[in-house]
């Protein structure tokens, strides 16, 4: 097999992996509101509720920061070892512009990021994690 079949491989694992962490920062949140009306109780377990609040706090930090999520980057390098295009700018932004056809500047994102991860903290008061 040709060495780029592997990097691409490689770039689509991380993908994949994007995207799963993606969902997890998103549908964990709604996950914990839907969970506190219908009474659920892991969503209030300690260890789910910090992995979510350090997911969307390294995602806002980095956008604060104005870096590129590593994730993205090591993506590129794979996706440009193996010849392919690569794509300028963050993950999401690019797949927004892909998928919706929608530009932004930058501000907006950290903006949005920033305003997510205020959510996530007033999660933390409406629905609380059990204590350690």
């Amino acid at each position: 097999m040709d060495s780029n079949f592997f990097y691409l491989l490689a770039a689509d694992a991380l993908l994949v992996i994007h995207v799963l962490f993606i969902m997890f920062v998103v549908f964990g949140l709604l996950l914990i509101f839907v969970g506190k009306v219908r009474h659920w109780q892991w969503i209030r377990s300690v260890r789910f509720r910090i992995a979510h609040l350090i997911g969307i706090g390294i995602v806002v930090v980095q956008s604060w920061l104005g870096i590129i999520c590593p994730l993205t980057t090591w993506e590129m390098a794979l996706r440009e070892q193996a010849g392919e295009a690569v794509y300028a700018g963050t993950f999401i932004s690019h797949w927004l512009s892909t998928l919706l056809y929608y530009h932004a500047p930058p501000w907006v994102f950290v903006f949005v990021y920033s305003a997510f991860a205020l959510l996530v903290v007033l999660s933390w008061f409406w629905a609380r994690p059990k204590s350690f």
